[in-house]
């Protein structure tokens, strides 16, 4: 990925989450992976993908499981929301 990729990257991140903690950080050698980071703490990777001349960025969060509080004893999982655009029990055909 280009600096000016990231730099339009971390702009655009910064607009969406309206904070400028957001940073998407530059690896210190070519082709390594680019991270995304709030202040200081890496959150995740930034990734560039070119299909048939179309550009777009994936990013991908990892959340690790010793980060989390300890789940509640005896509590159920919370059940998902329905996807947007979707009502829970129906489909689109």
């Amino acid at each position: 990925m280009e600096s000016s990729d990231i730099a339009r990257v971390q702009t655009y991140l910064r607009k969406l989450f309206g904070s400028d903690k957001v940073n998407v950080v530059a690896p210190p050698r070519k082709g390594a992976t680019i991270e995304l980071a709030i202040d200081k703490e890496v959150i995740g990777t930034v990734h560039r993908d070119e299909d048939e001349g179309e550009v777009s960025f994936s990013i991908i969060i990892t959340v690790l499981e010793e980060d989390l509080a300890p789940a509640a004893a005896g509590s159920a999982p919370a059940k998902a929301a329905a996807p947007a655009g979707k009502t829970a029990g129906t489909s689109r055909r």
